[in-house]
C-alpha cells in the first residue's frame, strides 16, 4: 500500500475536522454522498434508498438504510467557482474565485438514531465543528435535540443545513422557526430557497445578494443571477435580520451598516465566522442533497465560518501530580492523542480511531497509553475514507487517524510520546444500558467463538456490555435498546459466523432507598483456635440526591485503623450489586463510616470487606427500598385520524402524555412511558395506524415502579 497524496501537508488553518450530525433520515448520507462527488473523491452518485452509499460501509447499513457506525472520511476543497458557462466545482482549476486554497476536510458521518447516541458522543469529542442537518418538513425532531444537547456540551459551533427541500410540505422558514423555538438557538439564514418542492430551482445568497439558480440535475450547471423581483423585498428583510445578527461582532461593520453603507461582503463573512466560533449564531444553510443543489455553498460554508484546530481553545488533561496541563495544536509540541473508537476489521484486525492533538505521531514509533499504564507500538497509520484506506508516515497536530497495532488502547484512551511528560486527557463517558437480553449459541461448538466475538464487540462499542448471570450460568448482552442489540445479533453472524439465540429483552431495573437509617452494624467474627477473623463496622446510610454513590469515612479516634477503611468501602460497594427487594443493583446510596473495633490480631482487609457489606445490606433493608425503572421519551408522528387510538395506547401502556403538536402535515404526541411497557410497540404502532406513524425512543430518568408491579417483580426476583 503506497503513500497516497493524502498525506500530504495542510496547513493547520485550512484544516476542519466536521462531523453531519442530525435525525435519522435528515439526509446525512446522501449530503456526505453529494461532498464526496464534488470534491472529486467519487465519480457516481451512491444513495441510500439502492443501498450502495459509500459512508454506509456495514451490510448491515447498507441493508436498512441507518447509519450505525461514524465512518471518517478525508476530502479537499477549494471552493465553488463560476465559470462563463455557469460551471461550478471543487476542483476545477482557475474557478475558485473566492477560496483560492485547497483546504482540507475531515468528516466523519454519525448516525441519527438514538439506540446509536454514543457514536455521535464520541465523534463531537474530537471534532471543532459540525453541520447540523434539518429535515424542510419535519424541522427539529427528537434526535435533533439530543445531537444538539451534545454538541452544546461539548461547545461544538455549528453551521445548519435545511435539506429536502424539494420534498412535498418542504418549508424552509417554519423548519428555521424550530430551531429557534426548540433549540433556543439563534439561527440566521445566510440564504433563502427559491421556491419549494418540485418548483425548488436555487437559493439566495444573502452575503452576496446575488441569486444561484441551478440548470441541471448534477447540481454542475448552474448561474449566479439577480435575485428574483418576486423575493426582493424577502431577501432585504432576511439580509437586514443577518446583518442585525452580525453588526456587533465588528464595530466597523456596524458603523457602517447603521450609517447605510455599502459593505464588503467578506467583511460579513469574517463577523459571521467570529459569531459562530463563539456559538453565538448558526448560520442557515439550505438546500436539497438528493437533487444536488446548494452542496457546494455547504462546502463553502464549512471553509468560511467553521473552525480550524487553531480556532477552538487547546485541549486539556491532567499531569501525574493531578496538576491541569494544556497542549497546544504545535505538530511540534508533545504528543497528545486521543484514541475516540476501536473498530475490528476483517482485514487488518483492531482499528484504533484516533485524533492527534499536539505533536506528530510516527508509523512504527512506540507509545505510552497514560489511561492503562501501558507502553505500545503504532503498527500502521491510515487514512480513512468510509471503506477504503490509504497508507500515512505521518500525522500530524489536528488530523484524525486509524492506527494497527494498538493491542491494549480503548475508547477514550490518551497516548503519548514514550519519554515525553505523562498526560491524561479528559476521559469520554458514556450512558448505561437500559435493555438486557440472554444469549446463546445455536450449537455447543461455537460457544467459545461466541465468547471473543462478544468480547471484541463490547470494545468497540462502550453502551455494549457482556457479562454472565451466576444463578442461570447465561451469558447476558446490555445495550442502550432492541435496535441496538438486534444488529449486536447480526453483526455476529455477518463478521464472525456466530448464529446465536437470544431470550427475552429484560429491563434493567434499579433499586434505591427512600428514608435515612444511622448506626447499623455489620460484625464479621470468628475464632476457631489459633488465628481469627475480625472487623466491625457502623455505618449511616441516606439517598444520595447528586445521584450515583458516596462514601464518606467519619471514623475518629482510630477506632478502625486507617488502611483498613477502604476495604469498608469495597465490601459496601459489591453489598449494592445484590438489592433487598429482587436482587438488582442498588443506585443513588450515600454511606457514612461512623464507628467500628478491630482487634490487633485478628483484624485483616478481607474482614473488614465483609463487615462492610454486612452493614450495607442490613441498611439497605431497613431504609425503605424501592425498586426502579427506566422511563423513556417517546414521540410518535402520525396522521390526525389516528390520534385518538395510539393516545389510548400509550396510556395503557402506563404512559404519561407529555404533550401533542403538529409537525409537516401530521401529529406529534410526546409522552414518558416505562420501557417495560414499550417491547413490541414497534409492530403495535403499525397496526393502529396502517403503517403510517413513525416513532422514536430513548432513555429519559429512572422513577419508582408502582407497588403491584413491584411486588410481582419480588416474587420472581
Amino acid at each position: 500500500m503506497a503513500v497516497s497524496a493524502v498525506s500530504r501537508k495542510t496547513p493547520l488553518r485550512r484544516v476542519r475536522n466536521i462531523g453531519i450530525m442530525a435525525h435519522i433520515d435528515a439526509g446525512k448520507t446522501t449530503t456526505t454522498e453529494r461532498i464526496l462527488l464534488y470534491t472529486g473523491l467519487t465519480h457516481k452518485l451512491g444513495e441510500v434508498h439502492d443501498g450502495n452509499a459509500v459512508m454506509d460501509w456495514m451490510a448491515q447499513e447498507r441493508e436498512r438504510g441507518i447509519t450505525i457506525t461514524s465512518a471518517a472520511t478525508t476530502v479537499f476543497w477549494g471552493g465553488t467557482g463560476a465559470s462563463k458557462n455557469g460551471k461550478g466545482g471543487g476542483r476545477q482549476e482557475g474557478l475558485h474565485t473566492r477560496i483560492p486554497e485547497q483546504h482540507r476536510i475531515n468528516i466523519i458521518d454519525t448516525p441519527g438514531h438514538v439506540d446509536f447516541t454514543v457514536e455521535v458522543e464520541r465523534s463531537l469529542r474530537v471534532l471543532d465543528g459540525s453541520i447540523a442537518l434539518f429535515d424542510s418538513v419535519a424541522g427539529v425532531e427528537p434526535q435533533s435535540e439530543t445531537v444538539w444537547r451534545q454538541a452544546d456540551k461539548y461547545n461544538v459551533p455549528r453551521i445548519a443545513f435545511v435539506n429536502k427541500m424539494d420534498r412535498i410540505g418542504a418549508d424552509f422558514y417554519k423548519a428555521v422557526g424550530t430551531m429557534i423555538d426548540r433549540l433556543g438557538a439563534n439561527a440566521v439564514p445566510v440564504q433563502l430557497p427559491i421556491g419549494a418542492e418540485g418548483e425548488f430551482q436555487g437559493i439566495v445568497d444573502l452575503v452576496e445578494m446575488k441569486a444561484v439558480v441551478y440548470l441541471d440535475d448534477l447540481g454542475a450547471e448552474w448561474q449566479e443571477t439577480e435575485i428574483p423581483a418576486d423575493m426582493q423585498e424577502l431577501a432585504s428583510e432576511y439580509r437586514e435580520k443577518l446583518m442585525d445578527a452580525v453588526a456587533d461582532q465588528d464595530e466597523e461593520l456596524m458603523m457602517l451598516y447603521l450609517e447605510g453603507e455599502e459593505i464588503d461582503p467578506e467583511q460579513i463573512r469574517t463577523a459571521i465566522r467570529k459569531a459562530t466560533l463563539n456559538i453565538q449564531m448558526t448560520p442557515v444553510f439550505v438546500g436539497s442533497a438528493f437533487k444536488n443543489k446548494g452542496v457546494q455553498p455547504l462546502l463553502d460554508g464549512v471553509v468560511d465560518y467553521l473552525p480550524s484546530p487553531l480556532d477552538v481553545p487547546p485541549i486539556q488533561g491532567v499531569g501525574p501530580d493531578g496538576e491541569t496541563i494544556t497542549r497546544e495544536a504545535d505538530e511540534n509540541g508533545p504528543l497528545a492523542a486521543l484514541s475516540f473508537k476501536v473498530q475490528s476489521d476483517p482485514h487488518v484486525g483492531k482499528l484504533t480511531y484516533m485524533r492527534v492533538y499536539s505533536g506528530t505521531l510516527k508509523s512504527g514509533s512506540y507509545v505510552y497509553n497514560t489511561t492503562k499504564g501501558k507502553r505500545e507500538r503504532i503498527g500502521r497509520l491510515l487514512q480513512l475514507h468510509a471503506n477504503s484506506r490509504e497508507q500515512r508516515d505521518e500525522v500530524y497536530a489536528g488530523e484524525l487517524v486509524a492506527a494497527i497495532g494498538l493491542s491494549d488502547t480503548g475508547t477514550g484512551d490518551t497516548l503519548v510520546a514514550e519519554n515525553e511528560e505523562r498526560i491524561v486527557l479528559e476521559e469520554m463517558i458514556f450512558p448505561e444500558p437500559v435493555i438486557s437480553q440472554a444469549i446463546e449459541p445455536k450449537t455447543k461448538a461455537d460457544q467459545e467463538k461466541l465468547s471473543v466475538a462478544l468480547q471484541r464487540l463490547a470494545e468497540e462499542d462502550p453502551t455494549f456490555r457482556v457479562h454472565g448471570d451466576e444463578e442461570t450460568g447465561q451469558t447476558i448482552i446490555d445495550g442502550m435498546g432492541e435496535l441496538h442489540l438486534e444488529i449486536i445479533v447480526d453483526r455476529l453472524l455477518r463478521e464472525f459466523r456466530v448464529d446465536a439465540n437470544i431470550g427475552k429483552p429484560q429491563v434493567a431495573y434499579r433499586e434505591t432507598i427512600r428514608k435515612r437509617v444511622e448506626n447499623v452494624e455489620g460484625r464479621f467474627v470468628r475464632q476457631t483456635g489459633g488465628r481469627g477473623q475480625y472487623g466491625h463496622a457502623v455505618v449511616n446510610i441516606d439517598h444520595n440526591d447528586e445521584g450515583n454513590y458516596a462514601f464518606e469515612n467519619k471514623i475518629v479516634g482510630g477506632v478502625i485503623p486507617r488502611e483498613y477503611i477502604p476495604s469498608v468501602d469495597k465490601g459496601i460497594q459489591s453489598a449494592l450489586d445484590d438489592g433487598a427487594i429482587a436482587g438488582f443493583p442498588v443506585v443513588d446510596v450515600k454511606f457514612e463510616l461512623v464507628d467500628g473495633s478491630y482487634h490487633d490480631v485478628d483484624s485483616n482487609e478481607m474482614a473488614f470487606f465483609i463487615a462492610g457489606s454486612m452493614a450495607a445490606k442490613e441498611a439497605i433493608k431497613r431504609a425503605n427500598p424501592v425498586l426502579l425503572e427506566p422511563i423513556m421519551d417517546v414521540e410518535v408522528v402520525m396522521p390526525e385520524e389516528f390520534m385518538g387510538d395510539v393516545m389510548g395506547d400509550l396510556s395503557a401502556r402506563r404512559g404519561q402524555i407529555q404533550g401533542m403538536d403538529s409537525r409537516g402535515g401530521g401529529q406529534v404526541i410526546r409522552a414518558m412511558v416505562p420501557l417495560s411497557e414499550m417491547f413490541g410497540y414497534a409492530t403495535t404502532v403499525r397496526s393502529k395506524t396502517q403503517g403510517r406513524a413513525t416513532f422514536t425512543m430513548q432513555f429519559d430518568h429512572y422513577a419508582e415502579v408502582p407497588k403491584s408491579i413491584a411486588a410481582e417483580l419480588a416474587e420472581r426476583g
